[in-house]
């Protein structure tokens, strides 16, 4: 009786040891198989802490100039300097990214790593109509043209939305920064339509989508001769400047 117990003791502290090794397995594969998003979201994250707080802290500053009383954090993220300062940079990026996407799909840089190769076809360019025997496509590939079509060009609809939905928010808290500052010099507030027709509102959203493309020209040239083992946005070490691609 005591063998069969102990015999029974032993089967389930194996089971709860298997089950705590299949465990940590999953969430190390998790970990490796999404590493990049997570980093990357937690140093968003954290940035955007920063930004914060910085903020917060240089608002005061200026309130103690102005001999105005300060505020507090909460109170800061509902004025217009912290949510225009916030959308004006999530604009540029995502109006970045939208360009990039549907520049590359038929724009050429030889040599670079972030072009496609000008005298081949590549995979990316292939019908998606040809694809559909593909176990593992898309739904959105296997119901029909019309949602095929759609989804050929989903990525750049995604970050085009994206920028469309920054831009406004970026004008609603823009105006709204503009107008407590209006009011503190007794002029008068404008509608977010008329700040559209500012040179304020044109300053800060070019200042930042200059920028963007300056960082986006730089990767596409400095990947023709420059090189980083083991990224995918770098061709091969070995790679001859004139190869096209990764």
């Amino acid at each position: 009786m005591n063998t069969a117990l102990r015999l029974k003791e032993t089967l389930s502290s194996g089971e709860r040891s298997q089950q705590r090794k299949s465990k940590q397995s999953s969430i190390k594969r998790f970990l490796r198989d999404n590493g990049l998003s997570l980093v990357l979201l937690a140093l968003f994250v954290s940035f955007l802490a920063g930004q914060l707080i910085s903020g917060w802290l240089t608002y005061n500053e200026e309130q103690d100039e102005h001999r105005q009383a300060q505020i507090g954090f909460i109170q800061y993220l509902e004025t217009g300097a912290c949510g225009e300062a916030v959308f004006e940079n999530w604009e540029s990026e995502f109006l970045q990214m939208c360009l990039y996407v549907v520049l590359t799909a038929f724009l050429f840089q030889r040599g670079s790593a972030e072009s496609k190769d000008p005298d081949k076809k590549e995979e990316v360019d292939e019908d998606s109509s040809s694809k559909l025997e593909r176990l593992y496509a898309p739904q959105a590939v296997k119901r029909g043209r019309i949602f095929g079509m759609i989804y050929n060009h989903s990525l750049s609809i995604a970050f085009m939305g994206l920028f469309l939905m920054s831009f406004l928010a970026h004008a609603v808290w823009g105006v709204k920064a503009y107008n407590e500052m209006a009011i503190e010099h007794g002029k008068n507030a404008l509608s977010v339509w008329q700040y559209f027709g500012t040179s304020q509102f044109w300053f800060e959203s070019f200042q930042n989508w200059q920028s963007e493309f300056l960082a986006i020209f730089a990767i596409v040239v400095l990947s023709i001769w420059l090189r980083e083992k083991g990224s995918p946005e770098s061709k091969p070490v070995a790679a001859a400047h004139s190869e096209t691609g990764r």
